[in-house]
Formats: C-alpha cells, sequence, structure tokens
C-alpha cells in the first residue's frame, strides 16, 4: 500500500510566538470539549496533540494562539493545503472550544531548565 501525503511549507513567520490573546475579545468556550473536538476533527495530525505544530505539517497553534478572529478566519478560508472547515462542519461554538483548547496549554519548559540540555 503506497500513501501520498503533501504538506504545505509553513513561513518562518508563523512558526514564532504569537502575541497573548486578549481574553476580552475571544469567545467563552470549554477547553476539556475542545480537546475533544481537537483530536475528532483531525487537527492532532499536522499541529500535535499539544497543537505544537511541526515545520514539516501544521504551523504551531498554541500555547499562545493567535486571535480569535484571525484563527477563525484562517479554519474557514485556509490559504495553505488546510482543507476549509464552514461552519457546517465546524459550528461557531465548537470553533470557540477548539480555541479554548489551544489557548490552554502550557508552553514548554525553558531549555536552562532541562539538566539533559545544559550537558556539554
Amino acid at each position: 500500500m503506497v500513501m501520498l501525503v503533501a504538506f504545505a511549507s509553513v513561513p518562518a513567520a508563523q512558526n514564532q510566538a504569537p502575541a497573548p490573546q486578549s481574553s476580552s475579545t475571544a469567545p467563552a468556550g470549554n477547553a476539556d470539549e475542545g480537546k475533544t473536538l481537537f483530536v475528532s476533527y483531525g487537527c492532532y495530525q499536522c499541529h500535535g496533540r499539544e497543537a505544537q505544530g511541526s515545520s514539516s505539517t501544521g504551523p504551531r497553534l498554541g500555547p499562545r494562539p493567535i486571535a480569535f478572529a484571525a484563527f477563525s478566519r484562517y479554519v474557514r478560508q485556509p490559504t495553505g493545503q488546510m482543507p476549509p472547515y464552514t461552519a457546517k462542519v465546524v459550528s461557531d461554538t465548537d470553533m470557540a472550544n477548539i480555541y479554548s483548547y489551544v489557548q490552554s496549554r502550557t508552553p514548554p519548559p525553558a531549555v536552562q531548565s532541562i539538566p539533559l540540555l545544559r550537558e556539554p
């Protein structure tokens, strides 16, 4: 069985940490429900189980996601290899829950705090 997979290259700017999202502009969502949706819609397949992303499959989404409006707009009308998720596929409520999950991801530890990475 041969499986052919195409990946879009992700510009370096998308892999950089975006500015923290103000909670006053993001709709309320349920992070636990968002995690379930993140898995069921297959988001993890390209963006990783913790939304950490990969330069070969999909950009990092968390722990500090882009503003909700930009996030939602891209999910609805992506410009890369990602398929569009219209409101018929992902409701606005589901979108808010997924965004809440992505926001809830904890940042990785600082490199300096990992002893094995400090060894010569």
